[in-house]
């Protein structure tokens, strides 16, 4: 009887322990469960989430950060599942770079996708007439990298690949001015690193650039005609034409009118290579002042003749173009109106006339707009109306 009695006990025992774990076990699934959930019911609208892992973040870091941009309900399910992984996988580990995520996945669809390296490409986009000093400072501005490691990166970088690249240059010109291709690109991963930003638009400059020039120069050769300008100097023209054009179907007048200059040896008297020169940008409320005009610099072209000793931002194909194809005029002198046209003239007298004509148009906006009559000014920052354009 004593016997039954003690087994009796062992059984009640047993099931109360298989009852308490049941219990536990059924808490911690259902804790799991609620854990590990979308935060968002799958079909919900919801906006894409992107997360940058650095290099070297840790599991634990990843799950704070997912945790804030609401992706994941719990850090804690986060960091068992990542023990979890790492346990099966101990070769493997979460792969830095930018991800796009969505609150409407699971958090072991989130870990695998990170675990697996599944980065979104990280793009970046130069426009036509950048300098490279506008680049550095958008690139530090988009969190890629510092203005000031772009910068060192492109003194620092081996050049010997691209023959084409000019090698003699004074003190405090950048040697890649002008040869960086402005596009839209693509980098996977992180870190970005200023030398594969450089690269890929080095290379791109080649593709676009050398064709098109071996490609003029063969055709004047076939006209008996002698190349005009040497690649740096075309892609130097090709630059000014970029910051002085608005209108596209100009470029190749306004080219026309530079080669025309160059050809009579009268300076360029080109307002943007003042502004490179001296590291400003003019504006129509501040234009160039004369003392300004009159500061001696290589990229003063009021001062000198010729083309600057660089290009001065990235040409776009359109000036590229331009600049080997200039339009045949006797034309000498352009002033820009406010709509982004500008007013080509033969002479001097034809020049100073089309700038009274445009100083007294801004004069008369002026007064309207203090009268209250909204009337847009569209002058263009970089060749703005009214100046003695290509002559001082």
């Amino acid at each position: 009887m004593k016997a039954i009695k003690s087994m009796t006990k062992g059984v009640i025992v047993l099931l109360l322990l298989l009852a308490a774990t049941g219990a536990i076990g059924w808490r911690a699934w259902a804790w799991w469960t609620a854990a590990s959930a979308p935060p968002i019911a799958s079909g919900a609208p919801d906006k894409p989430v992107k997360l940058r892992v650095p290099q070297g973040t840790s599991a634990q870091e990843i799950g704070r950060d997912l945790q804030a941009l609401g992706v994941i309900r719990s850090a804690t399910a986060w960091d068992l599942w990542s023990r979890w992984l790492m346990f099966h996988e101990p070769e493997g580990g979460f792969k830095a770079g930018i991800y796009q995520l969505s609150r409407t996945e699971a958090l072991e669809d989130v870990a695998t996708k990170i675990w697996s390296g599944d980065v979104v490409h990280l793009s970046y986009t130069i426009p036509e007439g950048w300098s490279l000093r506008q680049m550095a400072a958008y690139f530090e501005a988009e969190g890629f990298f510092s203005a000031q490691d772009f910068l060192t990166a492109v003194e620092r970088l081996p050049t010997a690949q691209y023959a084409w690249l000019p090698t003699n240059r004074a003190p405090g010109q950048l040697l890649l001015e002008g040869f960086l291709y402005p596009d839209t690109y693509q980098v996977s991963g992180l870190p970005a690193k200023p030398e594969t930003v450089l690269k890929q638009m080095l290379d791109r400059f080649e593709q676009v650039a050398l064709p098109l020039y071996e490609q003029g120069h063969k055709q004047k050769q076939s006209e008996h005609k002698q190349t005009a300008l040497s690649f740096t100097q075309w892609v130097t023209l090709a630059s000014i034409v970029e910051k002085e054009a608005v209108i596209a179907n100009e470029r190749t007048r306004i080219a026309g009118v530079f080669m025309n200059r160059l050809r009579k040896k009268i300076p360029l008297g080109a307002d943007p290579t003042v502004e490179y020169g001296l590291g400003i940008q003019q504006t129509p409320d501040q234009p160039l002042s004369l003392a300004q005009v009159r500061t001696p610099s290589a990229y003063n072209t009021y001062l000198n003749t010729g083309l600057p000793p660089t290009p001065i931002a990235s040409p776009g194909l359109a000036s590229l173009k331009a600049a080997l194809n200039p339009e045949n005029t006797d034309f000498l002198y352009f002033v820009a109106r406010y709509d982004g046209t500008h007013v080509f003239s033969r002479t001097l007298a034809e020049h100073q006339a089309a700038q009274v004509i445009i100083q007294d148009k801004r004069k008369s906006t002026k007064q309207s707009n203090a009268q209250g009559q909204s009337q847009p000014d569209q002058g263009s920052q970089s060749s703005l109306p009214g100046r003695d354009r290509a002559l001082l």
